[in-house]
């Protein structure tokens, strides 16, 4: 059966996005709390940190590079089922690397998870936005994506805490645990949707196709990049600024503002899904600027990072909104070409913000700038393109 809101209704289903919401949390816990734990894992587990870290880069480069795929071959599954089968992944993934004594079925488990994840942020994109008429598409977009910004508040930090208080592995048990609950409000809550009818599929070639969407991919690719080579090195900026210290207080207003984004571009996205994405990068570039120029003051510096988690916050939700815009609701595959994009300019991100500081660290500042600047004028081309 397929459930869609009727004619006129105002009231969003609070009860299904807020489950949505939570897979989502789910998924983006899963992906970066490995961050914080590197240290202790990469010694449990006999490997060198650098190692280890590879256990967060074959997540972002695995959903890149799945996403396409493995989302186009889900299309026809009932879409229910098929976020249960998502959730049940993650618990067995997650069960599989606390309990695993070799290096190796980690890395395995990391890789199937990551291939989850690449499926999930375009199942519950569209989920949400069938959920309601077009008109309030924007707001359940930015509810069921709301575990979003949380996760990469909290993700980090809290992973950290954890695992110094009872150890890496229980970190990744307890994920798994406090997820079994979740399949069960899955069900409880969530309207069963169908999958794409037989012979409906669109081609990869038609989607690309799309007036808007190769600038929208591109837009995606310059501002992905730009957020993550600043965000990686993010430490030794504040550093070379001689304010270490204050480290952990940027990335707490930086947390703690991406919620605040989110609920704004929230507001604004149903009106003006384009132009939001001209506010979300340009604010990001001046907050760059800002960090160049005054950095060396503190209030400045984490004024500035305030700022940026405001900005970003919203802005993977306005990506695929605007995708659903230029490609229609249901145009799975164009949600994945931007997960893929976005994933893929993650992992590219981490590697250049941890290579070019010590071969050109005066550039990477700059190079960020001048790639956030790539995607104000990039979505005024998307704003003439339809």
């Amino acid at each position: 059966m397929d459930v869609t809101a009727p004619p006129g209704r105002t009231a969003l289903p609070l009860p299904a996005l807020l489950a949505l919401a939570a897979s989502v949390f789910l998924g983006c816990l899963t992906e970066i709390v490995p961050a914080g734990i590197l240290l202790p894992a990469a010694a449990d587990l006999g490997v060198s940190p650098a190692a280890a870290g590879q256990l967060v880069t074959v997540y972002a480069i695995t959903t890149a590079l799945t996403a396409l795929p493995l989302t186009a071959a889900s299309a026809r599954m009932p879409r229910r089922k098929l976020l249960l089968l998502l959730v049940a992944g993650f618990v067995a993934t997650n069960l599989a690397i606390a309990l695993s004594p070799w290096f190796a079925l980690v890395l395995a488990a990391r890789v199937a998870s990551g291939a989850l994840t690449g499926i999930l942020w375009s199942l519950v994109a569209n989920y949400a936005m069938r959920l309601v008429p077009a008109e309030r598409a924007g707001r359940a977009l930015a509810v069921a994506m709301a575990g979003t910004p949380v996760g990469f508040a909290l993700g980090v930090p809290a992973g950290a805490a954890l695992g110094e208080l009872v150890g890496w592995r229980w970190v990744f048990a307890g994920m798994a645990l406090v997820a079994a609950p979740l399949l069960w409000w899955i069900v409880a809550v969530v309207p069963p949707l169908s999958g794409e009818e037989p012979g409906t599929r669109t081609s990869l070639r038609a989607v690309l196709h799309t007036p808007g969407l190769r600038p929208l991919l591109l837009l995606v690719i310059a501002f992905s990049l730009a957020h993550n080579m600043f965000y990686t090195y993010l430490g030794p900026f504040y550093a070379g600024r001689g304010h270490l210290a204050l480290l952990s207080a940027g990335l707490l207003l930086f947390g703690a503002a991406t919620v605040a984004g989110l609920w704004l571009v929230g507001l604004a996205l149903d009106r003006h899904p384009r132009a939001v994405l001209t506010c979300c990068a340009a604010v990001i570039a001046c907050c760059f600027g800002i960090l160049v120029f005054g950095g060396r003051e503190p209030v400045l510096l984490l004024a500035a990072c305030a700022l940026w988690g405001l900005a970003f916050g919203g802005a993977p939700t306005s990506f695929q909104a605007v995708t659903a815009v230029l490609a229609g609701r249901r145009a799975d595959i164009a949600q994945s070409l931007t997960i893929a994009s976005w994933n893929g300019a993650v992992a590219g991100g981490a590697l250049i913000g941890g290579v070019l500081p010590g071969t050109a660290p005066g550039a990477l500042p700059w190079t960020a700038i001048a790639l956030m600047v790539v995607p104000v004028f990039l979505s005024r081309f998307i704003l003439r393109a339809q």
